[in-house]
C-alpha cells in the first residue's frame, strides 16, 4: 500500500474528513466514559452543562478560551507557513514576565496598558526570532529550538519569582507583585472574571483573518507554506517571510501570557499557564489553521475544560477525561488532513 497525492480535493472530502475526526473524537470520549464506569451520554450532558448551563458558566467558558485564541492564532499563522512554532507556552510567559516589569510601577503612565501590550509582543517576537534565524540561516530545526524554549523560559521564570521578582509581601509565596490598578484590564461584565481581553482576542482574530486573505504578506505566508520553491522561483523573499511570520506569531503567543496576567491574575507565578500554548496546538489543527475558525474551536476546548470539572464533581469521572479527549482530537484531526491530500492505494 502507498499514498497517493490528490491534486484537487473535493469539498466533501475537505469538509467531511474532519467532520468525521470530531465524531470519531466524540465516540473515544463516550468510551472513556463507559470504562470509567459512568454513563457516557449523562457525561457529555454535563461537560455541556457546566461550560453553558448558567451567565456564569459561559463568561468562565469565555474567559478560559481568551488565552487559547491568542495561542491558537499563534500557531496557526505559522503552521500556515510550514513554520512549526511549538513555543508559544514560552512566548506566553515572555508577553507575561513583560506585563510585569511595566505594570508594577516601572511605567505609572495611563498608556501603560497599551504600552505594555506592544512591549508584550515585542518580547514575544524576539522570542521567536532567534529559532526563525537559526532555521533560515543554519538550517536548524525550529521544532526542537522553539520546543526547548519552552523549558528554558519555564526556568527563567521560576528564578525570577525566586529573585528578582519575588514579591516581599507574598509570605514566601514564588509569586510576583501585584500590577498597580492603571495596568489592570477592565472586566467586561463588572463582578465576574471575564474582562476585556477576550474582546481582544476577537479583534486578533479578526486582524489576522484579513492578513492572510487580504494583503500581500497573507499571500506570501500561503505561498511559502504550500512550496516554498516555487515561492522562492517566483521572486518571493521566502526568509523574509517566514521572519515576518515569527514576528507576528510570536507576538500574538505573548499577547496570551500579557492578557492572563493584566486581565485574569493580576501577577505573574509559575503556574500562570496550564498549557496554553500546546492547547494552542490543537486549537489552531481543529480550526484547520483558519483564523476565525480559532475562535470557535478556542471557546470549544475551553467548554470542554470547563465543562469537565463540573462533570467529574457531578459523575464522579477524573477530569483527566478532557486532555484524553484533546488528545485525541488532535491525532484524529491530523490524519483527517492528511487524508484529504493524499488517497491510500494499493501498490
Amino acid at each position: 500500500m502507498r499514498l497517493e497525492p490528490i491534486a484537487n480535493p473535493s469539498a466533501a472530502r475537505r469538509l467531511g474528513l474532519p467532520a468525521l475526526a470530531l465524531v470519531a473524537t466524540l465516540g473515544v470520549a463516550m468510551a472513556l466514559a463507559l470504562v470509567a464506569g459512568a454513563n457516557p451520554f449523562a457525561v457529555l450532558g454535563q461537560i455541556a452543562t457546566g461550560a453553558l448551563g448558567s451567565k456564569l458558566a459561559v463568561l468562565e467558558t469565555l474567559n478560559r478560551a481568551t488565552p487559547l485564541i491568542f495561542t491558537g492564532l499563534a500557531v496557526a499563522v505559522a503552521f500556515r507557513a510550514k513554520l512549526w512554532n511549538i513555543g508559544a507556552e514560552a512566548q506566553l510567559y515572555a508577553g507575561a514576565i513583560v506585563a510585569v516589569v511595566l505594570g508594577t510601577g516601572a511605567l505609572g503612565s495611563p498608556l501603560v496598558l497599551p504600552v505594555s501590550a506592544l512591549a508584550a509582543m515585542l518580547a514575544g517576537a524576539v522570542l521567536l526570532l532567534g529559532p526563525v534565524l537559526l532555521k533560515t540561516r543554519l538550517g536548524v530545526d525550529e521544532v526542537v529550538t522553539t520546543l526547548l524554549l519552552n523549558f528554558i523560559m519555564l526556568l527563567f521564570v521560576s528564578y525570577l519569582l525566586e529573585g528578582p521578582m519575588k514579591d516581599p509581601l507574598g509570605m514566601g509565596w514564588p509569586k510576583s507583585p501585584a500590577l498597580i490598578p492603571e495596568a489592570r484590564l477592565p472586566r467586561i461584565v463588572e463582578g465576574l472574571r471575564l474582562h476585556w481581553g477576550f474582546a481582544l482576542a476577537i479583534l486578533a482574530a479578526v486582524i489576522v483573518w484579513v492578513i492572510q486573505t487580504r494583503t500581500t504578506l497573507g499571500f506570501e505566508i500561503r505561498a511559502v507554506g504550500q512550496n516554498p520553491e516555487a515561492a522562492r522561483f517566483a521572486g518571493m523573499p521566502v526568509n523574509a517571510v517566514l521572519v515576518k511570520t515569527a514576528l507576528l506569531s510570536g507576538g500574538l503567543a505573548a499577547l496570551a501570557g500579557w492578557s492572563e496576567v493584566a486581565g485574569l491574575k493580576g501577577h505573574l507565578s509559575s503556574d500562570l499557564s496550564p498549557g496554553f500554548g500546546y492547547t494552542g496546538i490543537i486549537v489552531a489543527m481543529l480550526a484547520l489553521l483558519h483564523p476565525l475558525g480559532v475562535v470557535v474551536t478556542a471557546i470549544f476546548v475551553a467548554g470542554i475544560f470547563v465543562g469537565s470539572g463540573a462533570m467529574s464533581r457531578a459523575a464522579g469521572v477524573p477530569t483527566y477525561i478532557a486532555d484524553m479527549l484533546m488528545a485525541t482530537a488532535l491525532l484524529f484531526m491530523v490524519l483527517a488532513i492528511l487524508l484529504t491530500r493524499v488517497r491510500v492505494v494499493r501498490g
